[in-house]
């Protein structure tokens, strides 16, 4: 098995980044779904990506060795976290109160969330019970 330098995997990071906003953008990425209405008051659904922490408008997570790095992350009000599943293991990520839940994502699939009401947001893999990981949205 052949690894990317370092440079190689920023760029495939960067990419599937832009993949993601891309998808996003046309309706949402592969394994989005939309909250449910209980959750729409304060989530909304995702009309785009943002690479990098809160100050460039939203957050990404990465899912890789069975766990969500980082697995807290802080962002803004209406900005938008994308979580990418690096793993070869299919994993969800699923709010503990049901407001949002990716489905089962492959290895190399986004999943992104936008969300408009702050508070904090505790998540897991509904097929992992040992990942578990928190959005703190202010």
């Amino acid at each position: 098995m052949h690894l990317p330098t370092m440079p190689a995997a920023r760029s495939l990071v960067a990419s599937t980044v832009v993949l993601a906003a891309a998808l996003a953008a046309c309706g949402g990425g592969a394994g989005a779904t939309p909250a449910p209405a209980s959750a729409a008051a304060s989530l909304a659904a995702s009309p785009g990506a943002s690479a990098g922490g809160s100050d460039a408008g939203g957050g990404t997570v990465s899912i890789q060795d069975f766990a969500f790095n980082p697995g807290s992350l802080t962002t803004a009000v209406g900005d938008t976290v994308t979580w990418t599943n690096a793993d070869s293991a299919g994993h969800t990520v699923t709010a503990d109160d049901g407001s949002f839940d990716s489905s089962t994502m492959s290895g190399g699939t986004t999943f992104s969330q936008t969300f408009a009401t702050a508070g904090s947001y505790p998540y897991h893999c509904a097929i992992h019970s040992s990942m578990k990981g928190t959005i703190v949205v202010q």
